[in-house]
Parts: structure tokens; C-alpha cells; sequence
């Protein structure tokens, strides 16, 4: 039976195998990457537990044992796989203005007037901070939106929403950043 996505938050994902007797490559979404074995078993999003234990530290990731896997070839079976805590299992944040990605995912992004622009698809990280990726209000379009204190000045999980500064003033109608320079030929 398929668990609902709403309820699991992602903490890590088999990369790869490492070597022969079944190891396997862990990133780690957490942020400290051993926390994502403290949570005990984790699981796929159907629900299927997988037991991981510590084997060591390859750059970019973890190196772990997965119970039951003794073989490159049961290794190779693995990669891709995303691996979930239920939500309920993680624990409330102490920082006022620190957020869990999958809270932040179907809020809706409104402006100071109360203008709907659309959802919080994902977040994405490229390396120099998160982006909020937005699905635009009655359109399949997305938009990237630093997810900074000045770009979203207000987030209320609770409410369903986050306050952003005025979308025009970030993007033109294109998608792209608005530099205020005129275009001259």
C-alpha cells in the first residue's frame, strides 16, 4: 500500500554502490548528514523500511550498510532510491526562521496586497542559496524566487502562505530577473 507523500519528508537518497559486498553511497539532505540515521529504519514512499548502518564518509556523502543488500548487484538495485521519515517523526524547529522544505511546498506565494502569484512547487538549492520554485497562479510556468528575508519577508505555515515582496518588481513577464536597464539597439 503506497504511503501518501504529504505525510514522508525526503532525508536522503542511495546515490550508488561503493565496492562489492553491498555498500552503498548516502546523500544526506539533512544538515548534519549523520542525522539522517538517527531516525532509525527509513523508508521508500511505499513504505518499504530499509535498515542503514555506518560505514564511513566519501566525499559528497555517507558510505552505509543496507540490511539484507550483500552484493554489488543488490547495491545496484538501490540507486536512486529516496529514502523518508514521516513528517510527525521529525522535530519542531527551535529557529523562528528556519523551515522544513516539505512545509514550505503548496504554500501559496502572495503579495503585500493579497495577490495570489501561485504555489511553492519545490525548493531548490544550486549551490548559493535556496529558491523558492513557483508554479504561477493558472498557468504550468515557474518562476525561481530567492528564498531570502527581502524576497519573502513572511512565511505562515499554518495559514497555508508566504508573503513576497511585489513579483513584478523581481521578474518581468518572461520569467527573467528585471535589471530596470531599457534595451537599446
Amino acid at each position: 500500500m503506497a504511503l501518501k507523500d504529504d505525510n514522508l519528508v525526503m532525508l536522503a537518497q542511495i546515490t550508488a554502490p561503493h565496492g562489492v559486498r553491498g555498500l552503498v553511497k548516502l546523500r544526506s539532505f539533512t544538515e548534519d548528514p549523520d542525522d539522517a540515521l538517527s531516525y532509525g529504519p527509513l523508508m521508500d514512499a511505499n513504505g518499504m523500511t530499509y535498515r542503514l548502518t555506518f560505514k564511513g564518509r566519501k566525499k559528497g556523502g555517507l558510505v552505509v550498510a543496507v540490511d539484507g543488500t550483500n552484493d554489488r548487484d543488490g547495491a545496484e538495485k538501490l540507486r536512486g532510491l529516496k529514502l523518508h521519515v514521516p513528517r510527525s517523526a521529525l522535530p519542531d524547529s527551535d529557529e523562528e526562521d528556519e523551515y522544513y522544505q516539505a512545509d514550505l511546498i503548496g504554500l501559496d506565494v502572495l503579495d503585500a496586497s493579497g495577490q495570489n502569484y501561485g504555489r511553492i512547487r519545490a525548493v531548490q538549492n544550486f549551490g548559493a542559496g535556496d529558491m523558492l520554485e513557483v508554479t504561477m497562479k493558472d498557468s504550468r510556468k515557474t518562476v525561481l524566487l530567492p528564498f531570502t528575508a527581502a524576497n519573502v519577508p513572511e512565511v505562515d505555515v499554518a495559514g497555508g502562505r508566504v508573503l513576497i515582496v511585489d513579483m513584478d518588481a523581481l521578474f518581468d513577464q518572461k520569467g527573467a530577473k528585471d535589471d530596470g536597464n531599457e534595451e537599446t539597439e
